[in-house]
């Protein structure tokens, strides 16, 4: 069974995170999440995986909500990720604006570099519309 622990102190180790489940049965292993791009630094969860799923249930039920190391850590049954969901989605970008006079474009939305012109530069102007157009 994999099990997901939260609130987890800063300061805690992999090791340490081992050492709170081997006393309810054999730790397949365990690992606290860390943050590449930040030092390696603790993310303050982990997960542990525990070959018998009688003894992962004792851990869970005694750990979940005790205190360690000056926090009340989360402990529950980890709940695999559903296939093909990512951790971010892509945001839409918006539709570029228009333009009247002597202007070279409209106003445009996220990346647009313009959006329908008029006036004199009718040929700067675009339909704005999708991602990095230019005009």
């Amino acid at each position: 069974m994999n099990i997901y622990v939260g609130n987890l102190s800063w300061n805690m180790t992999s090791e340490d995170l081992e050492n709170l489940f081997t006393p309810f049965g054999a730790v397949a292993s365990a690992k606290i999440v860390t943050d590449k791009f930040n030092n390696n630094r603790s993310k303050g969860f982990g997960f542990v995986e525990m070959a018998n799923d009688d003894e992962a249930r004792a851990a869970i039920s005694q750990l979940h909500d005790t205190e360690m190391l000056g926090r009340n850590i989360v402990v529950n049954e980890s709940t695999p990720r559903p296939e093909g969901e990512r951790t971010f989605k892509k945001k839409p970008y918006g539709a570029g604006g228009g333009g009247g006079g002597f202007n070279r474009g409209g106003s445009g939305g996220g990346f647009n570099r313009g959006g329908t012109g008029g006036g004199y530069n009718r040929d700067r102007g675009g339909n704005g519309g999708g991602e990095y157009n230019r005009y």
